[in-house]
This record gives structure tokens, sequence and C-alpha cells, in this order.
């Protein structure tokens, strides 16, 4: 991969980390702000229900983070785009549609084959 894909790629990667960090902040704060006491318990259940939900979903975005600030790593000891199963390039399409993508799209799909046949 040549230095101005790299820097595409990394530049992709620092902005959609800067909108999860954002996102986050924002998050945060509406968790911390919004104790309800509500008088319907169905209300009371619907409001846990949605709590949780929020809190799935900022610990799904912590674990992209990490992923991002991972890939981004890759990028300075000119690892990334390497399928770290089988050593090839990964497609420059895979790339873009996820680029904290680690495997080449043959051995993803190999990969969720097993975790069908397998249940892993």
């Amino acid at each position: 991969m040549n230095p101005e894909q790299l820097n595409y790629f990394r530049q992709m990667l620092v902005d959609q980390l800067n909108s999860l960090d954002e996102n986050a902040g924002n998050a945060q704060g509406k968790l911390i702000s919004e104790p309800k006491n509500l008088p319907d318990e169905l209300d009371q259940a619907a409001e846990e229900d949605n709590r949780r939900t929020e809190l799935r979903i900022r610990d799904r975005e912590r674990k992209l983070i990490n992923k991002i600030k991972e890939t981004l790593e890759k990028i300075e000891n000119g690892e990334y785009g390497y399928c770290k199963s089988c050593s090839y390039p990964i497609g420059k399409a895979r790339l873009e549609a996820r680029p904290t993508a680690d495997l080449c799209i043959n051995c993803k799909d190999l990969e969720e084959q097993e975790e069908r046949q397998f249940g892993g």
C-alpha cells in the first residue's frame, strides 16, 4: 500500500475515532443526568431497558475505539492491510467498507463458516 493510501485510511480511522469519542461524551452525560422516578412500573421497566441498551451500545463503541487504536498502530508499524491469518494483502474494497479489518475476505468467510458449523 502506498503512502497516499495509508494516509487516506489513517484519516478515515482518526475521523471515526473522533466521532466515537464525541458521541461517548454526550452519552455519558445523558446516562448520568437521567435518573428518573417514574410512577408507572411499565415506564420504569421501559426506562431500565433503554438504559441497558444504551450501555450495550457504549460498550460496543468502547471496543471499536480500542480496535481503531490498534489499527492506527498497525499503520504506524507498517503492518496495516495484511491478513493476520494468511499474510496476503486485504483488498482495498474490504478496507473501505471496514477499515479495521484484519482478515482478508477469504479468511473471514472461512472463519464465519467454522463459527456456523462448530458454534464457535
